[in-house]
């Protein structure tokens, strides 16, 4: 009981950190239909933009606060320099695109940071475990989880409350309409990925802060593609849900199964669950059902 007791605990907590990451690609395929195949370099560099200004001595609020800055400018030029002159064609030119920039963002953090592995040192968070009864919880994962979950708030504030916001459910709803009213659907654009870039840079920190940051973070912002799919590729609250779903389910996984099949079971349970569940529910959980009538 003990042993379930923490992986549920821990599941949930890294879950939490996936649901921010997830957001970026719901976002994205919201507002423009494409799903961004970049998304887990996005999350490396933002991780190492955070990591820099930290190893300078800034402190880490103030050095998350940097890579969040510089994620919305990246954002917006990402969208401006490769996307923008795709508007209106089709689907998989722009997927197609998206993946060139993931080898060519993989390529420049090479460059600049290179490939070894690297910690925030001095430790951001406290090493000694809170102990809740039987519990044991590193400070990494809770306050992890309380930093993810304050952003989710922020983030779902925004899309509910204000303006821009408004301006991109309205142009994930219906972009002829969005058009008709003023909405500009290149700003729109913009917008979703420089938010992507912040969010999926915050996750990437965080998940640096729990097992080191070197190339593979890049292959946890793409372990986070079946959460987003478990909670629908256009649902926000699917997202949240969906992250905390496939973080309990890794953790689970290692837990119970890796001892009898070594080599790898909590990294491929994700993805083979999400097959499984294609197969019941192909538009998730949340998802919008598109329906063709001729």
């Amino acid at each position: 009981m003990e042993l379930f007791l923490m992986s549920l605990t821990t599941g949930i907590m890294v879950g939490g950190i996936y649901a921010l990451i997830a957001l970026g690609w719901v976002l994205i395929y919201k507002c423009s239909g494409v799903l961004n195949l970049a998304m887990g370099e996005l999350t490396l560099i933002g991780a190492y933009v955070s990591l820099s200004f930290y190893s300078m001595g800034v402190p880490f609020l103030l050095a998350l606060l940097f890579s969040l800055i510089i994620g919305f400018i990246l954002g917006i030029l990402t969208e401006r320099i490769f996307l923008d002159r795709l508007i209106g064609e089709p689907v998989l030119t722009v997927i197609m695109v998206t993946v060139g920039l993931s080898f060519f963002f993989k390529g420049i953090v090479e460059l600049i940071w290179g490939t070894d592995t690297r910690v925030f040192t001095p430790p951001v968070f406290p090493l000694e475990p809170i102990r809740i009864g039987p519990l044991i919880i590193g400070q990494v994962y809770l306050w992890s989880f309380v930093a993810s979950l304050v952003l989710l708030c922020i983030f779902v504030c925004f899309f509910k409350y204000t303006r821009w916001g408004l301006a991109m459910q309205a142009t994930a709803d219906d972009e002829m309409a969005a058009l008709s009213l003023g909405v500009s659907a290149r700003f729109v654009y913009a917008t979703a990925w420089a938010i992507a870039f912040m969010a999926a840079g915050v996750g990437g920190t965080l998940l640096g802060n729990i097992n080191g940051l070197n190339i593979s973070v890049g292959y946890l912002g793409l372990l986070v593609l079946p959460a987003v799919v478990l909670g629908g590729l256009n649902s926000i609250p699917g997202a949240i849900v969906g992250g905390i779903i496939i973080g309990v389910l890794q953790n689970m996984c290692g837990a119970y199964l890796d001892k009898y099949f070594p080599g790898g079971v909590k990294e491929v349970a994700p993805f083979a669950f999400m097959a499984i569940f294609l197969l019941f529910k192909p538009y998730g959980l949340w998802g919008w059902e598109r329906i063709e009538r001729v």
